[in-house]
């Protein structure tokens, strides 16, 4: 088995600060910024012996409907007795079938119908590694403790970094509904491509060309935000949520009232809290906040949204129609340095967020079968020691390294749930 340091070589003498007298006695390490994600995505296990591709079963809501093709909307409702008009009596409590007067009386019905729908969804994998650290670096290292735990911190905020990424990505691209801002009348769309079929759901923000077909098929629209985003959007998504059934399972209830999570950046919700005509919304609301929201630090709703701070919220720029995504940070040679351009990005993300959109599945720890055994992987990004033997380039097994394995599957579920809000976040004019 080949052992190749590669790259690595160079960190193996540099990992660990080595002159006592040139370090203090602390150790600090730069964090990265956290967000809900991390509390807001039910997590669940991966099944085994399944696959690696998953389906899942979806049945469609209902209501009564009065024909038995199910075009026809309401219940047909009747006297139990029939009046007579000849002998002024009831009858016997069923209703003629007109069509067929041979078949005798019986009942008018109604009907409903049930829908269903698969989706599929798989898992997928990655793999983190530190550099490859020499043991007798630990001889000489000042106060290694201190920077072995140090360094422990790093791959901790790694892990939890990679796993907010994901979670974010995933919910982006299941999510069946873009808003876009727009200041002559904001659109929500679930297709984005007519002509194509294309649907919003299983496609990432970042891949939509606003200026496409949504509505009509082979006319394209520039639907590009040129509004910021506004309590009058968030107002219009509330009821369409109420609608579609959404308020039964949400993350809390005020006055009888759903109420559900908003996940946006720091100036986002500034801007709604502070949009001309609502800043008394947030004087006055002294709600109590459900126990589920409460450990996020969350003090109070806001017309009928809690708002669940993520400053790093996906951020682009435009140019024709085609956006392009820019990451909060830059990194060179392996350090991370917050992106300047980042701040005067034109467009950001929201997220209207529900329990039931989609839920991610770890596979559970396997250590084996059938009489084998071997040292079960822990999906969740768990970093472990590796020294792997090698006759010319390790061979007392001195020199190893770090890796983390994370694995996950998001399961689409009630996707109608979910929206995408996409704005102009420079805009001083709020969406209508």
């Amino acid at each position: 088995m080949s052992f190749d340091l590669g790259n690595g070589t160079a960190a193996i003498n540099t990992i660990l600060a080595e002159e006592a007298n040139r370090i203090g006695s602390d150790i600090y390490s730069r964090t990265l910024h956290t967000s809900p994600w991390l509390d807001l995505t039910k997590q669940t296990a991966f099944a085994d012996g399944m696959g690696f591709q998953q389906t899942t079963l979806v049945y469609d809501r209902a209501i009564t409907t009065d024909d038995s093709s199910g075009n026809s909307a309401g219940a047909t409702w009747s006297y139990i007795g029939q009046l007579n008009e000849t002998t002024n009596n009831f009858g016997t409590g069923l209703l003629k079938d007109t069509a067929s007067d041979v078949n005798g009386a019986r009942d008018t019905r109604s009907y409903v119908q049930f829908n269903k729908s698969l989706k599929k969804y798989n898992l997928e994998r990655a793999v983190i590694e530190s550099p490859r650290i020499s043991l007798e670096d630990l001889r000489f290292a000042a106060h290694r403790q201190e920077q072995l735990r140090a360094i422990m911190d790093i791959m901790t905020q790694v892990t939890r970094n990679t796993w907010e990424n994901r979670y974010r990505d995933e919910f982006d691209k299941v999510a069946a509904n873009l808003t876009l801002c727009l200041a002559a009348g904001s659109k929500t769309v679930s297709t984005i491509d007519v002509s194509a079929s294309t649907e919003f759901e299983g496609v990432s923000t970042v891949s939509v060309d606003l200026n496409n077909d949504f509505v009509s098929s082979g006319v394209d629209v520039d639907y590009t935000p040129d509004a910021n985003i506004s309590n009058a959007v968030l107002d219009g998504i509330y009821y369409q949520l109420i609608r579609a059934g959404a308020g039964s399972n949400s993350y809390g209830r005020e006055n009888g009232r759903p109420v559900f999570g908003l996940v946006l950046s720091s100036e986002a919700s500034y801007q709604i809290q502070t949009e001309a005509g609502f800043r008394d919304d947030v004087r006055y609301n002294n709600a109590k906040v459900s126990d589920l929201i409460a450990p996020l630090g969350i003090e109070k709703s806001f017309r009928g949204f809690y708002h669940l701070v993520d400053d790093l919220a996906p951020r682009y720029t435009v140019s024709s129609g085609t956006l392009t995504r820019v990451d909060p940070y830059n990194v060179a040679g392996g350090k991370a340095t917050p992106n300047p351009d980042y701040e005067t990005a034109t467009h950001e993300s929201a997220f209207l967020v529900h329990p039931e959109v989609c839920e991610a599945q770890i596979p559970n720890p396997m250590s084996g079968g059938a009489g084998i055994t071997f040292d079960p992987v822990n999906y969740r990004g768990k970093f472990d020691w590796k020294n792997i033997a090698h006759e010319q380039n390790n061979p007392d097994g001195s020199i190893g390294f770090f890796r983390g394995v994370l694995a996950s599957a998001t399961k689409p579920i009630k996707t109608e749930f979910g929206y995408v809000i996409l704005f102009k976040r420079d805009s001083s004019t709020p969406a209508a």
